[in-house]
């Protein structure tokens, strides 16, 4: 085991500022010069873009839902592996986890699991005494999370701020920052939460700079420092989680050493980015090339072939009803992609790729691989799932049993083709997404890390 020093970054509730807190940190203490690791509690795929961002790392996902709570240290530690700091953001309130599960992947249970000092900040806008009564709740609802540290946000005045000082003196938490209103700091936000990276990436830089200006000038970076300093030996009894040893005891993985551009039997697998194609956990290219395959990464928005050499395809989440014109309008892509499900080939599409895979999305021809028709919906589907595999697939044997995430505004009609991808159990009984010939279609969300024979199934079939 080794030292890693890391904050969790949490707060009472949604919108309180975590994202800028955390973002800023992250950002001002990479100015320092010091490697940052970037973490994210739970599902998101939108503030990890901006963590790295503001670190120059892949931002990380410690989801204790969909991975268990047994493989959040290690996945933790191989994130922050030769880092001098890790800064955790946590999601939702503090205490707020997976519905009817209690304390399951909340931020709590993600500290208590890295056994980190919580840094809480807390929006005080509308309030000044009864802040001390908020944090004294907050610090003594679970004696097992450690809140450290209090970061002010919102502040109005001097006159505020000094009313909120004197209040926190008795509470016997410090305050480690004041931030002021600032609307530089804003983010734009749409239907699925904020705007990604990849969509606005010069204004991004802009306020990620403004993040870590205002934290630089508000909060005592070195206390925050020496707080993260103060976390004992990071608790992976098993050590750093590896892709390649995880594929491994999947029973699986061929030609797994070495990095660069396609080899000698290791086959091609095309993995969809740019701006329409934004969710992804970085985990799963690292199985993916642990299990043998090259990846490539490739952009529908502007490449009209596929990568040299493709022989199976993952299309992951994103915004494809944002620019449902723009992939439209790519018909020699879209014709590759439909050639290369037509042939067998294995392809894996979540979400947004399911909706791309589509025969059509708000009217527009897509690639037409599947007779379902994508349209934008009122309805926000949320939440955590379990689910089963009803069919064999490239990912998983019928009987697989796998947690996952939907997160999505768009409505897939039919939902479920003749050979379902999954049963689901939470939260009703129903079956979602397609499988037929190699295609693996679902709104399903899932983290691989979990279940790396998937990525060993999936790379297994790209060979034969």
């Amino acid at each position: 085991m080794v030292t890693i020093p890391r904050l969790v970054i949490a707060a009472p509730a949604s919108g309180s500022g975590k994202t800028t807190v955390a973002t800023g940190l992250m950002a001002a203490f990479a100015e320092r010069g010091l490697a940052v690791s970037p973490h994210k509690v739970g599902p998101d795929y939108i503030d990890p873009g901006y963590h790295s961002l503001a670190t120059g790392r892949a931002g990380r996902n410690l989801d204790a839902y969909m991975c268990g709570p047994e493989l959040v240290a290690p996945l933790f530690a191989h994130g922050a592996r030769g880092c001098d700091l890790a800064i955790v953001e946590g999601v939702m309130g503090l205490y707020d986890g997976a519905s009817g599960r209690g304390e399951l992947a909340s931020t709590a249970h993600v500290a208590k699991l890295l056994q980190a000092p919580v840094v809480l900040v807390v929006d005080a806008s509308s309030q000044s005494r009864s802040v001390a009564a908020l944090v004294h709740g907050f610090a003594s609802w679970d004696p097992e999370v450690r809140i450290s540290g209090v970061i002010l946000n919102k502040v109005g005045s001097d006159r505020h701020e000094l009313l909120l000082r004197e209040a926190l003196d008795e509470s016997g938490v410090p305050v480690m920052g004041v931030l002021r209103r600032a609307e530089q700091v804003a983010t734009p936000s749409r239907h699925l939460g904020l705007v990604p990276v990849a969509e606005r990436r010069g204004d991004a830089l802009a306020a990620v700079a403004a993040m870590a200006a205002q934290v630089r000038s508000g909060c005592d970076l070195d206390a925050l420092m020496a707080l993260a300093r103060s976390a004992p030996r990071t608790p992976a009894a098993s050590g750093a989680w590896d892709p390649v040893e995880a594929v491994r005891q999947a029973g699986g993985g061929r030609d797994a050493d070495g990095e660069g551009g396609p080899r000698r039997g290791r086959p091609v697998v095309a993995v969809a980015g740019g701006p329409a194609f934004t969710f992804s956990y970085a985990e799963h290219s690292e199985l993916l090339a642990a299990a043998g395959a090259d990846v490539v990464t490739f952009d529908p928005l502007r490449d009209e072939t596929l990568p040299e050499g493709t022989r199976g395809l993952v299309i992951g989440g994103g915004f494809p009803e944002v620019y449902a014109p723009e992939l439209s309008a790519n018909e020699p892509l879209r014709k590759a992609v439909a050639d290369l499900a037509g042939a067998g080939a294995p392809l894996a599409a979540e979400c947004a790729g399911l909706l791309y895979l589509s025969r059509s999305l708000d009217g527009l021809p897509m690639c037409g691989v599947l007779d379902a028709d994508g349209r934008m919906s009122k309805r926000l589907t949320l939440g955590y799932r379990e689910a089963v595999a009803l069919t064999d697939s490239p990912l998983a044997a019928v009987g697989t049993r796998l947690r996952g995430h939907e997160f999505h505004r768009t409505v897939l009609e039919p939902g479920a083709g003749a050979s379902p991808a999954w049963g689901m159990h939470l939260p009703e009984r129903r079956v979602e997404g397609f499988v037929q010939q190699g295609v693996h279609a679902s709104y399903l969300h899932t983290h691989w890390a979990s279940a790396p024979g998937v990525a060993r199934r999936f790379v297994d079939r790209v060979r034969v």
